[in-house]
């Protein structure tokens, strides 16, 4: 008996040395994996970096305050994403770094705004502004359209910019401006350093982080300034897919507890002057709110007759935040802010809020497919659409 108990021990005793060897070999093939994974991540991580090494994508200029640099070709980060991103010879995102004639050939159209217009966080090819450029050039009457946005623009960045481009002497036959609710919040808060009214000048500040204007002429453009370099994020920059699949994880659990929409609860702050009853006067100073639609109105018509002086029609085109849809904030003051504006001065008044909030009413999920998850940016179906119904107005 007691050798039958011997023997079963033995047998036990092989048995979990087998599965404990099974157990280790299959726990050092993960990691194994893992680590060829990640090395092979590491290594085309930095192939794929390409030209941001050696230089910045986004630059300040002692003119209209900040714009990218021009003919890049490299990657950018937003939040978590990573995206290619390229600029033509003008320092406009393009699909490619390609010579953008002074003279154009065809039609054409400028498009500024900011973060929004950039696009940010996508590729060129799938932003409104890439959907129009190919669609303009699809047809037998060929349109371009070059998108002049960066993120953080206002209206004296529209003013100053599109006059500093006139004076390169770059030539295009419409500019359409696309409004954004937070352009109130800039206009009260920054860009005073390159404001043309002394009374704003008077803000201005090294804290502003404006360069400060010098002389120039369509003979001698001004030279563009190196900005800071931006933060190193080790994740991102180093492991790119794993970074993708982290993001991936992320959103799923994020999607099963259902907060996903978490983002358009907070941050009112840029858009807080359209919501009624909110105190926002700590961060409208030191122009407030009154201010900063002042300023807005301001540098508005002077971008406005500036184009009138060289008959260049005005569109004026305005389109929803995600906190603005999920508030039923129909009949924002953005709106009639700029639709009074453009009475007697604009070609067009083009108000995007009714289309947006006829999605949200066809689709409860309109959130996570209108908008980049976490943020308030539009998402590629959302650039469609946004494209969809400028096509009706602009091509």
């Amino acid at each position: 008996m007691s050798d039958k108990l011997a023997f079963r021990s033995f047998l036990d005793g092989l048995f979990a040395w087998f599965t404990l060897r099974r157990a280790l070999t299959y726990t050092g093939m993960f990691f194994y994996c893992l680590a060829l994974f990640l090395a092979f991540d590491v290594a085309w991580s930095s192939l794929t970096r390409g030209e941001e090494k050696a230089r910045a994508a986004r630059i300040a200029n002692p003119v209209y305050d900040h714009g990218f640099a021009a003919d890049f070709d490299g990657h950018d980060v937003w939040g978590e994403l990573r995206y290619r991103l390229v600029t033509n010879s003008l320092g406009f995102k393009d699909a490619s770094a390609r010579n953008i004639p002074m003279k154009p050939a065809s039609r054409r159209v400028l498009l500024i705004g900011d973060s929004f217009v950039e696009a940010i966080g996508m590729r060129f090819e799938d932003s409104f502004a890439g959907l129009l450029q190919q669609a303009g050039q699809q047809r037998s009457e060929q349109v371009e359209f070059l998108n002049a946005g960066v993120a953080s623009y206002s209206p004296v960045i529209y003013y100053k910019k599109t006059k500093y481009l006139l004076d390169i002497g770059l030539q295009f036959d419409e500019v359409v401006v696309f409004s954004d609710t937070s352009d109130v919040t800039d206009e009260a808060t920054s860009f005073f350093c390159i404001d043309d009214d002394p009374k704003y000048r008077a803000h201005c500040s090294s804290a502003e982080g404006s360069a400060q204007p010098v002389a120039a002429s369509p003979a001698t453009p001004l030279p563009e300034v190196a900005a800071a370099p931006k933060k190193s994020d080790f994740l991102i920059d180093r492991f790119v897919i794993t970074n993708r699949v982290r993001i991936s994880i992320k959103r799923s659990i994020q999607s099963w507890l259902g907060n996903r929409r978490r983002a358009i609860n907070n941050d009112h702050a840029r858009i807080g002057w359209t919501i009624p009853g909110l105190d926002v006067a700590r961060d409208y100073k030191p122009l407030g709110v009154e201010g900063g639609i002042q300023r807005s109105r301001q540098n508005m018509r002077a971008l406005s007759d500036l184009l009138a002086a060289r008959n260049i029609p005005l569109t004026v085109v305005v389109y929803p935040w995600a906190q603005q849809l999920a508030q039923g904030d129909r009949n924002s003051p953005q709106i009639s802010l700029w639709r009074e504006f453009c009475e007697g001065r604009c070609k067009a008044f083009i108000n995007l809020f009714p289309v947006f909030f006829a999605a949200t009413e066809a689709d409860k999920d309109w959130y996570e497919r209108l908008f980049i998850l976490g943020d308030d940016h539009f998402s590629v179906e959302g650039n469609r659409m946004m494209f969809r119904e400028l096509a009706r107005h602009l091509l």
